[in-house]
């Protein structure tokens, strides 16, 4: 049979198909590559470009932060952004809950152990007794002293002291204390805002939200 003959055949079988069965074929067709173009662009678009939610918080502070990320106590001293498993969001030091904060100037008053403001110098940590740790509540924190300090951009034209904790959790033992886990406390600082981003999780994507922030 030639090509022609072939071509012919095809042309007449498929114009006795069932409208339903070349539908299924064409939607099967058209969601097979609008899936691929899609994850293309999941993998190469930077985390900023990804579908956002606008955070505002002060001096006209903006963060573009991911559409799954819930934001608790817009508004107030201390906002807590859910960015993934919480039991129950509560404010600062909510046990085994994946989130960060921004404070603002009542917080950052009591910034160093309860009694004196932040000042980067030591970490954050409003208490003057030990704390239960952010990852399990049975165990309890230490953070620092050891640090990473610098500068990072926070949007257009502002720079943030930055600095990280390395931190540890524990637990009591009949000779001291027992290592649980390791962790770092990030901290970018913003004096002039008078804004404190504190990060006990590690959360992916915070740093780039931070840089590509605005000020409106």
């Amino acid at each position: 049979m030639s090509k022609r003959h072939l071509a012919a055949a095809a042309a007449a079988a498929a114009t006795l198909l069932p409208a339903t069965v070349l539908t299924t074929a064409l939607t099967t067709a058209l969601t097979t590559a609008l899936t691929t173009v899609l994850t293309t662009v999941a993998t190469t678009l930077p985390a900023h470009a990804a579908p956002a939610q606008e955070l505002r918080l002060r001096g006209g502070l903006t963060l573009y932060i991911p559409i799954g990320w819930k934001v608790y106590g817009a508004g107030t001293d201390v906002v807590q952004v859910v960015t993934g498993t919480c039991g129950k969001p509560m404010g600062w030091g909510s046990p085994k809950c994946d989130s960060f904060y921004v404070l603002g100037p009542e917080r950052i008053r009591q910034g160093a152990e309860g009694f004196s403001p932040y000042t980067g110098r030591s970490p954050y940590y409003p208490a003057s007794d030990v704390q239960p740790c952010p990852f399990n509540p049975k165990w309890y924190e230490l953070i620092g002293p050891k640090v990473t300090k610098g500068l990072r951009q926070v949007g257009p034209g502002h720079k943030a002291a930055y600095r990280a904790w390395q931190s540890t959790c524990v637990s009591s033992s009949g000779s001291g204390f027992k290592v649980r886990k390791r962790f770092t406390q990030r901290e970018w600082y913003l004096p002039k805002t008078r804004v404190l981003v504190v990060d006990q999780w590690n959360t992916p994507g915070l740093a780039d939200a931070l840089r590509h922030a605005d000020w409106k």
